[in-house]
């Protein structure tokens, strides 16, 4: 219970944090340098230069709207999650604005354009691993993940870019190669947060001695393995081929286990995304044979 209850509160802690650090990348780098960019904020400021709108008060409308959303695609969980997210963004970007200091950082526009995307990409990805979102536009790539399976940074891109083409209609040359820039580097970041501590390196072994292998995986590597059933397509021998999946650190002392027991064993590493289950996303599993 102790711990359910911890899990709940480090998942609201970095909620706040991501959408903290939302803000400040937006009012330090962002709104200073007049550099178009994409996501909420983006459409913010074309109504803002249309309408006078102010960009706090249309983040918030829209964040509403889009709350209504996800409460009906992605569940009552996910909508209760991104409710902070809905009120809080738009109120702690109310407060930054009013403080002048935050605006006079800095007036280089790369320098702006490299930050903001190094802030609101990390951002972004925090929220999202917290199980939720900032609000706004990052929900519809949500929806369309969850319905279609689409990637949440492909589908992303496509929207911000369609915002960014809103705001080339009033943003000379300049400003919109540096929002080009300000989106490929935050859709970039975001990729690299939401797979952050995921990814892991899977090895097939190819060896007749496979039953020490697989002995040393399990005893010395502390690993767990699967042995899959396979034939050797010259000879036609019956040999079967040993999966295991590792950390990234783990590799080079796999390689030397091997090699010690079979220096003619054929291996095959890869690279893989996500792994889920016992010992890496659960407790493992311990039996007595």
């Amino acid at each position: 219970m102790p711990q359910i209850k911890f899990n709940h509160l480090f998942r609201i802690g970095l909620i706040l944090a991501g959408n903290t650090l939302y803000a400040i990348g937006v009012v330090i780098f962002l709104l200073p340098s007049h550099i178009i960019t994409g996501g909420t904020t983006g459409l913010a400021l074309f109504f803002h230069h249309y309408l006078g709108i102010s960009v706090s008060g249309f983040v918030l409308v829209f964040n509403l709207i889009m709350f209504i959303l996800g409460l009906f695609f992605l569940g009552k969980a996910f909508a209760l999650t991104t409710l902070i997210s809905t009120f809080y963004y738009p109120f702690i970007l109310g407060i930054f604005q009013k403080v002048p200091a935050l605006q006079t950082i800095t007036q280089d526009k790369m320098i702006s354009a490299v930050f903001a995307g190094l802030f609101i990409g990390i951002s972004i990805g925090m929220v999202i691993r917290a199980g939720a979102s900032t609000g706004g536009m990052d929900i519809p790539p949500l929806i369309l993940n969850k319905k279609l399976g689409w990637s949440v940074s492909v589908v992303l891109y496509i929207l911000d870019f369609t915002i960014l083409l809103l705001q080339m209609l009033f943003s000379n040359t300049e400003e919109i190669l540096y929002g080009l820039i300000l989106v490929m580097i935050y859709t970039l970041v975001l990729d690299k947060v939401l797979l952050m501590g995921s990814s892991q390196t899977q090895v097939k072994i190819i060896s007749q001695k496979y039953l020490s292998i697989n002995d040393a995986i399990i005893h010395r590597l502390d690993r767990g393995s699967t042995l899959i059933q396979a034939e050797t397509g010259y000879l036609n021998h019956s040999c079967p081929v040993i999966l295991t999946v590792i950390s990234n650190r783990e590799l080079v002392h796999l390689n030397k286990l091997v090699l010690e027991i079979d220096p003619q064993a054929f291996m095959i590493v890869n690279k893989v995304n996500e792994v889920r289950g016992p010992g890496f996303t659960a407790n493992k599993i311990y039996l007595n044979k």
